[in-house]
């Protein structure tokens, strides 16, 4: 009786202690979660800890641990590495009213499988000492002869422009993307492999514009406020707007502690982280009901797209890379 006891009392424990820890994959830069965790933590006693790398490494390393992975929350950037996660099963169909409420539906799986948790906006940087008023206008205008030779552009190979290119698939058609996509590899004076490389081109005078994350933008012109850039949004007028995209996460089917892992993403897409999770890095917060930082203030307001959701950004990644292997877009 006594031994049965025991057993029961350890079982008691071991659940208890579950519901008291996460555990997260991550693949954003510990020093983007490690305060917003801690503020978790303070606030429910809940421990989380956590482990980064690259979204591809993290995902496979998910798929090798299978139910063996202490894993609760699997979180990174861009939707196209959220959906390919929901494609290899990985992760858990949530119904929350709170992330239904809180994250537009545009910014999240149709299935409730990922959340979008900040917000960054892919357009368009340039020199105001190179580009004349009037002459930006869309993403399509970026391949007008008249950008030959001042345009530079960030690899194909990275997951943001590919995103980019799945919305303009979505958007334009696969004739009329591949028209300009083609066009913007003419006109570019040099492909770089990230997108501060791409702004410290255009602020130098190499090229006249490029087409940039916001974010990067931020925190270059923190460390460099006199730097000759500013920030274009392109497709206002009569238009899909402005490609957006997020961080988010998702809760994994292996978790020991789906419960504890959906109060996380609800918490994260609360107000109040809203406050700290989507500001740290100068992102936009999910909703437009949240505050803003002052930096993103600063660039001016900008029409996004939502009619492009952005599971698409996974579904059609396959055909945007076949695209731009078309017109050679290194």
């Amino acid at each position: 009786m006594l031994k049965y006891i025991s057993l029961v009392l350890l079982a008691a424990f071991c659940l208890n202690a579950s519901a008291d820890e996460l555990v997260v994959y991550t693949s954003r830069k510990e020093h983007l979660i490690k305060d917003i965790f801690k503020q978790y933590t303070e606030e429910t006693g809940v421990k989380l800890t956590y482990k980064t790398g690259k979204a591809a490494a993290l995902i496979q390393t998910l798929k090798a641990e299978g139910n063996k992975s202490p894993a609760d929350i699997f979180m990174t950037v861009d939707a196209g590495n959220l959906w390919f996660a929901s494609h290899e099963e990985l992760l858990e169909p949530i119904s929350s009213k709170i992330l239904r409420s809180n994250v537009p539906f545009n910014l999240r799986d149709e299935k409730g499988r990922w959340f979008g948790l900040s917000v960054r906006a892919r357009t368009i940087a340039y020199n105001p000492k190179k580009v004349a008023k009037g002459e930006l206008t869309t993403y399509e205008g970026l391949a007008d002869k008249k950008w030959k030779g001042r345009l530079c552009l960030r690899t194909s190979k990275k997951v943001y422009n590919q995103s980019l290119v799945a919305m303009l698939i979505s958007e334009l058609g696969k004739k009329r993307a591949k028209e300009v996509v083609n066009g913007w590899v003419k006109n570019t004076v040099e492909i770089f492999p990230n997108d501060t490389a791409v702004l410290k081109a255009v602020a130098s005078g190499q090229c006249d514009a490029g087409i940039v994350n916001t974010y990067y933008f931020g925190r270059l012109m923190k460390k460099s406020p006199k730097l000759s850039l500013k920030l274009f949004w392109p497709n206002q007028d009569n238009s899909y707007g402005v490609h957006v995209n997020v961080s988010g996460a998702g809760v994994l089917k292996t978790s020991k502690n789906k419960e504890g892992a959906r109060k996380l993403l609800e918490w994260l897409a609360g107000r109040k982280a809203q406050k700290s999770f989507a500001q740290v890095n100068m992102e936009y917060p999910i909703n437009k009901l949240f505050p803003e930082s002052e930096e993103t203030k600063a660039w001016g307001k900008f029409k996004p797209n939502k009619s492009f959701n952005l599971s698409s950004a996974g579904k059609l990644q396959k055909e945007a890379i076949k695209l731009m292997r078309e017109v050679r877009y290194k």
